[in-house]
């Protein structure tokens, strides 16, 4: 195993954290993986939020419906993309795995909130004044953990294959 690998498979969901703020130095290295993410032919088609304020937090929680817990975060990040660019949910999908990773690199937890082809979607954008050329795609609350569940994944042997699928 090495330091990557290490990072990746120690990564979890967190949806309890301590009330310390995340520091300014952390926010914008994660957000500078990000921007480093693939993009299809290099369009970057993303715009990245980081949202500290406690009552817009409070406010996006209440919009949604499987992230109440946004309101208890030290930050929030919002990732929206470029509705006209044809690849932009792929594309803002691995800027958002950048920025999780590079926050557990740092101890901060983060725990992935759909925002694509949700009801709250727009409303999110239009909280945060983001243009009508952008559009929701996901929302990382974040924070040191307070405690930590980790879920059982499924053996790496039931969900792979090689060459050809071959059910057992």
């Amino acid at each position: 195993m090495n330091v990557g690998t290490t990072i990746i498979k120690c990564r979890h969901s967190v949806r309890t954290f301590k009330p310390a703020a995340v520091e300014d130095t952390v926010i914008r290295d994660a957000m500078e993986c990000a921007r480093l993410a693939p993009t299809a032919m290099n369009l970057q088609p993303w715009l990245f939020g980081v949202v500290k304020d406690p009552g817009l937090r409070k406010k996006i929680a209440d919009l949604t419906d499987h992230g109440k817990f946004i309101a208890d975060a030290p930050v929030c990040f919002a990732i929206f993309g470029e509705r006209k660019a044809k690849y932009y949910l792929e594309d803002c999908c691995a800027a958002t795995e950048n920025l999780i990773i590079a926050l557990q690199s740092y101890g901060v937890g983060s725990c992935w909130v759909a925002g694509d082809k949700k009801e709250y979607a727009e409303p999110v954008r239009n909280l945060l004044e983001v243009p009508d050329a952008y559009t929701l795609v996901s929302l990382v609350p974040a924070g040191y953990p307070a405690d930590m569940t980790i879920q059982k994944k499924k053996d790496l042997g039931k969900i792979t294959f090689t060459d050809i699928y071959k059910p057992e």
